[in-house]
């Protein structure tokens, strides 16, 4: 695996949209019932930058499998030291190791972007995805019981959390 990582920039967000848009089906990643558009996504991108809130392309040899985004928590200024961490992974590539060298990546990096306290957001049926989180050090912080309803059957989202080192 040589996996490299740039910022993405508005020309991505078509492959962006559409490697989210392979995880709506399975009803494990995303809340998303329908396919989103790339016009949708436009104010979602806009809140990312480089310095604070990037959003990565992640490449393996040149090819993209997947990207990476640290997300605003709350919106408000006390909370600009915590961040929510999310990772999707173009099907082709899912299961491979791409998952883990992108967390361990954004955890290293997370401190230089003022992140001291790092979040994911994953349902609780999304095995996977706890697993990753979990073998990293984040702990669940919190449960949401049966808050989302995903055709018809009601599915609890799992706060998880890793406070950084200083």
């Amino acid at each position: 695996m040589n996996l490299t990582f740039r910022n993405a920039t508005r020309d991505d967000l078509p492959a962006i949209v559409a490697i989210y848009n392979t995880t709506i089906a399975s009803r494990l990643v995303t809340a998303d019932l329908e396919p989103v558009s790339v016009e949708s996504r436009h104010e979602w991108f806009d809140a990312h930058s480089p310095e604070r809130r990037p959003l990565w392309m992640a490449y393996d040899d040149g090819q993209l499998v997947g990207w990476l985004s640290f997300s605003d928590f709350y919106g408000r200024p006390a909370y600009n030291g915590t961040s929510e961490i999310s990772i999707y992974l173009g099907e082709s590539t899912r299961g491979k190791g791409y998952g883990k060298a992108m967390l361990a990546h954004a955890l290293e990096v997370a401190p230089s972007l003022g992140v001291k306290s790092a979040l994911g957001f994953i349902f609780g049926h999304n095995e996977p995805s706890l697993k990753l989180f979990r073998r990293f050090g984040f702990t669940d912080w919190g449960v949401l019981p049966r808050v989302a309803n995903l055709d018809g059957i009601e599915r609890d989202l799992v706060i998880l959390g890793l406070r950084l080192k200083d």
